[in-house]
């Protein structure tokens, strides 16, 4: 049974400001390599994040980085941004707000 694909309103956000073209092929690689084996990593696509970073996984297409979490349990993968490899960097050190959200929303 595939994972469902959910996209926060900050990721379609980010869509939306790509050229169609990029839009078309993140969203093709999101579901060939996302909505089966989501935590499946490899060396040049999919890599699961070190320490307290959130989301714990990125999947790479050409210049930008799409990050999620997964939820096992519901079989569901929640992305939360689409980035461009050069803002990664910035995007990520913005991510403990988005983490306190996230355990927050589990909780309830």
């Amino acid at each position: 049974m595939p994972f469902e694909i959910e996209l926060v309103r900050g990721a379609k956000e980010d869509l939306k400001r790509l050229r169609k073209t990029d839009q078309v092929k993140i969203l093709d690689r999101i579901e060939k390599h996302l909505s089966h084996d989501p935590t499946r990593q490899s060396r040049s696509r999919i890599k699961r994040l070190g320490g307290a970073v959130f989301p714990p996984f990125r999947l790479c297409v050409d210049e930008f980085r799409v990050y999620y979490d997964v939820d096992e349990a519901e079989r569901k993968v929640v992305i939360y941004g689409v980035i461009r490899k050069t803002d990664s960097e910035a995007w990520l050190a913005r991510s403990a707000s988005r983490r306190r959200k996230h355990e927050n929303r589990s909780a309830e």
